[in-house]
Order: C-alpha cells, then structure tokens, then sequence
C-alpha cells in the first residue's frame, strides 16, 4: 500500500519576513513606538531583496502592527486601533450571515455580566460619559440615526467603565450590528424611546450605587426589551443583520 503525503507550502518570502517581524512584535521584544532599522538594513538581515522587505512591512502596516510616522522614513511598532479590529470582526459577522437572533442572544450573555463588572470598576468620569449619552439620546426626538448612535454610545460608555480592555474588544464589533438593527425597529415601536430612556435612567442609578446586581439585573432587562421591540413590529428575528 503507497503511502501519500501532502504537498508542502511553499510561502513567499514577503510573509516569512513579515512573520519574523510580528513575533517580535507579538512578543514585546518591539516595544510600541520603537522603530525598525531602513528597509535596506531590513533586507541585509534577512537576505532578501528590499522589495520583499517593502511587501512585508505593506502586509504588517494593514495589520496595524506597524506605522510610519509623519516626517520619518522608517517604520515604527504601532497597536492595532480598537475601531479597526472591531470593523474586522463585524465584517466577517455580517459575511456569516449574523441573524437579529444571533446579535440578540450574543448581547444577552455579554452585557449584563459587563455592566455588573463597571458596577465594580466605574469612576466618576465614567459616570459622566454615560450620563452624557444617555442625555443626547433623550434630546434626539426626531433624529432616529443620532438617536440610535447615543444609544450605542452609552452601552460603549459602559463598556469603558469596565477597564477591561478585552470586555471592550469583545463588545464593539456587537455594537456596530445592533446601531443598524435598532435603527429598523425604533420608530415602528411608539414606546420604544421611552423604554430606553427608562433602562438608561435606572442603569445608571445602579452604576452609581455600584449595584452590581441592579445593573446586571437592568441590564439584561433592556436586552429583553429590544427583542420585545422586534417582537410588537413583526420583524423577523432570522432576519439577517446589515451593515451600518
């Protein structure tokens, strides 16, 4: 009986590179804001040609682990912006054909847990960033896109109020679903507004108080509510969410 073995995968050089590089990004041997030696250096490192280098550092700059700074022709470490490693992630949500059941169920089990954890960990600046938006959102009578956009800012307040920065990451790409889910259902609801207005008064007594089980215990209320919502408008809840 032969025996058959799968061919090996040869990868470009650019990627060999650029994965030498980010391990030693990932690693912390590059420390954020220090910067790389010339792409010629790079290329007599590596032993390559400066255009792989200049490929490799491309793919690792669109990964967000690299930057060039204004007025420098080298290459610093950088972090990957939260906004876009959440835009990454609700991206590839809405290519899995994330249904409002989907987005409905994935906030139920992270929020309430997340608001009894700012509970714990909020300051008085965090009390105001959440006042502030909950505040616009009840200015915005006739503004559905604003209104929805405050909406999701005080769940994004709340998330900060954590200062876990994981908690954060895993909440965005989230939020970035449910503005456009909302804005479908919230005029179709008359008492929708009110509801959230009332879910953002109590919440933040709660926060306040550091009443871990009050928030957790409002929070997954307004969830609750929110499906409600979808429920009085007859809309599907396998609809398939869209894009902001």
């Amino acid at each position: 009986m032969s025996v058959e073995f799968a061919k090996v995968l040869i990868e470009p050089a650019y990627r060999k590179v650029a994965a030498a590089i980010g391990a030693r990004i990932l690693s912390r041997a590059l420390r954020e804001g220090e910067r790389l030696p010339a792409e010629t250096e790079l290329a007599r490192q590596f032993g390559v040609n400066r255009s792989t280098v200049r490929e490799a550092l491309r793919e690792l700059e669109s990964r967000g682990l690299l930057q060039r700074r204004r007025g420098s022709k080298l290459m610093s470490v950088s972090r990957p912006r939260q906004e876009s490693v959440a835009q990454g992630v609700s991206h590839a949500l809405l290519l899995h054909d994330v249904t409002v059941r989907h987005l409905w169920e994935a906030l139920t089990i992270l929020e309430p847990p997340l608001c009894a954890a700012a509970a714990r960990a909020r300051t008085s600046a965090d009390l105001e960033c959440i006042a502030a938006a909950a505040a616009a959102f009840a200015a915005q009578r006739d503004d559905t896109e604003q209104a929805v956009h405050h909406t999701a800012e005080v769940f994004r307040c709340i998330g900060r109020a954590t200062h876990n920065p994981v908690l954060g990451l895993a909440q965005e790409p989230l939020l970035r679903l449910l503005e456009p889910s909302l804005r479908v259902m919230i005029d179709q609801v008359p008492q929708a507004r009110a509801r959230i207005a009332t879910a953002h008064r109590r919440l933040l007594e709660a926060l306040a108080a550091r009443d871990e089980d009050g928030a957790h215990g409002w929070m997954a209320r307004h969830i609750r509510d929110f499906r409600r919502g979808y429920e009085i408008a007859g809309i599907d809840l396998g609809r398939r969410v869209t894009a902001a």
